[in-house]
């Protein structure tokens, strides 16, 4: 019976332990996750090292996919990944990213793109971002995107509300970029690349929903009707001053802040990052987040939103989720703890009863043995 009462505590003490095993690794990368959770560079990197657990291969096999995609800029980001995590990436391959990147980078080659970016108002990379910010620079990009888009309006059209609004936002802040001998370039650029990621269809459609509304609201449509009939972009001084009539600075706040963080991951990771980000955005506060992993990533981050995605930004597993993991773990450990308890309680007082159930016994065959050496004493007194 007593036996009986020891051996479901051992059992329970036992399966107790096995359960805390299995669940300790998940309760402890749970709660590494939810203790990282507002530092996307620290989050990145538990969500990274888990992924390179798993497929050590993992940053070779997308440096091949990059190249092979004719996307030097990307093959470049996750060879610096690869260095920062000491991943050996072999002669070749090292020598194949270097090369294209230097191609990449080459001087016919960035005038190419300039003057692409120059003209066509699109921007793939810094040469052809620059060319874009130069022609918006001289505001000919902008007013041309709102000649066009406010025609549409005027016509009763469709009209593409967040282009109209970002270019009006930045003819703006190219007369504060000019004012602050380039002080607010960043946001200029942030702005620009914005602008493109919209015109080409690399903005989340989270962001473009966001963005669209604030672009209402910061447009003074009637006036904006009246500037653009009379304007033209063969006079872009007198153009530029009617539609930034229509501009209500006080609504653009949240806009330019986004631009700014846009400019951020930009000026930090490249270009290529900063549309990656658009892409899968879906507030302004995860492009927020995406700046502070460009600041402490710098180039890494183009191969870490390609791996992780939007999950690079924030959770991609429900708070709610890896805290059953926890509560999992602690209820085992309770478990545990209680079995202990209760196995120990339970021998000890098996331990107790043995030795007093002996010390009994002592007791009474000393007092068989007493009658006899009483009987003893007795006869060898007569």
């Amino acid at each position: 019976m007593r036996r009986s009462r020891i051996g479901p505590a051992l059992a329970g003490m036992a399966v107790c332990a096995v359960a805390c095993a299995l669940l300790w690794p998940h309760a402890r990368d749970a709660y590494a996750l939810l203790a990282a959770q507002d530092d996307p560079a620290e989050l990145s990197d538990l969500q990274l090292g888990s992924a390179l657990r798993n497929n050590a291969e993992l940053i070779g096999q997308n440096i091949e996919a990059a190249l092979a995609e004719n996307d030097p800029d990307l093959a470049g980001s996750f060879a610096d990944l690869a260095r920062d995590k000491n991943i050996p990436l072999g002669d070749e391959l090292s020598k194949r990213v270097s090369d294209a990147v230097a191609e990449h980078h080459s001087t016919p080659q960035f005038a190419k793109r300039f003057a692409t970016g120059l003209v066509t108002g699109n921007a793939d990379d810094v040469a052809s971002l620059s060319g874009t910010v130069a022609g918006d620079l001289f505001v000919f990009g902008d007013i041309r995107d709102v000649v066009r888009e406010g025609k549409h309006l005027a016509m009763g059209e469709d009209t593409d509300h967040l282009v109209l609004g970002l270019a009006t936002a930045g003819l703006v802040v190219t007369a504060a970029t000019y004012v602050s001998v380039g002080g607010a370039l960043p946001v200029r650029a942030g702005l620009t690349l914005v602008k493109d990621a919209r015109k080409v269809g690399r903005l989340g459609a989270g962001l473009t929903h966001w963005a669209g509304r604030s672009a209402r609201e910061m447009v003074d449509t009637p006036v904006l009707q009246q500037a653009v009939a009379a304007g033209s972009v063969l006079r872009p001084g007198q153009t530029m001053t009617a539609i930034r009539a229509a501009f209500r600075a006080e609504k653009a706040g949240a806009l330019v802040r986004l631009a700014k963080d846009v400019g951020r991951v930009g000026e930090k990771a490249g270009i290529r990052a900063a549309q990656d980000t658009l892409k899968i955005a879906e507030s302004p506060k995860d492009v927020a987040r995406a700046a502070r992993l460009a600041e402490s990533k710098g180039g890494q981050t183009r191969a870490i939103l390609k791996l992780l995605g939007r999950g690079a930004l924030l959770l991609a597993t429900g708070a709610f989720n890896l805290t059953l993991w926890l509560f999992g773990a602690l209820i085992t450990l309770f478990g545990l703890l209680s079995s202990i308890k209760a196995a120990t309680e339970r021998l000890t007082l098996a331990y107790l009863r043995r030795k007093k159930a002996r010390r009994l016994r002592r007791q009474m065959a000393a007092a068989a043995l007493a009658p006899d050496a009483s009987l003893a004493s007795a006869a060898a007194q007569a």
